[in-house]
């Protein structure tokens, strides 16, 4: 992989998140819930400083997702069978998209109350 042109390494990195969109439902109704935050950010014209959080949280919760994606393909890729430990890891990277689910709520509870 070294060495690719960066047209290339952009290809592979939008084949990923498209991989995660056609497999994982939670990661397509992520999507879907960008799209009403998106939609309530421009009805609601917050200022700078909210579109940055909103931004923040938005990403957070995609990238989580999106890594908690890849470690649960590799690790059935590498293990199939049921493993306490495989179950462990990814209980953990799901835990993480629990974490940043919650903060971005909270995020979003604050702009309400803001």
């Amino acid at each position: 992989m070294k060495g690719q042109a960066f047209g290339r390494r952009l290809r592979f990195a939008f084949d990923g998140i498209y991989a995660a969109f056609r497999r994982e439902h939670s990661f397509r109704l992520q999507v879907l819930a960008v799209a009403g935050v998106l939609v309530v950010l421009l009805l609601t014209r917050p200022s700078p400083v909210w579109w940055a959080i909103g931004t923040l949280s938005i990403g957070f919760v995609l990238v989580t997702e999106l890594v908690n994606t890849a470690l649960e393909t590799l690790a059935d890729h590498l293990h199939p069978e049921q493993h306490p430990e495989i179950r462990t890891v990814k209980d953990i990277a799901a835990g993480a998209v629990l974490v940043s689910s919650v903060v971005a709520m909270l995020v979003a509870v604050a702009f309400l109350f803001r």
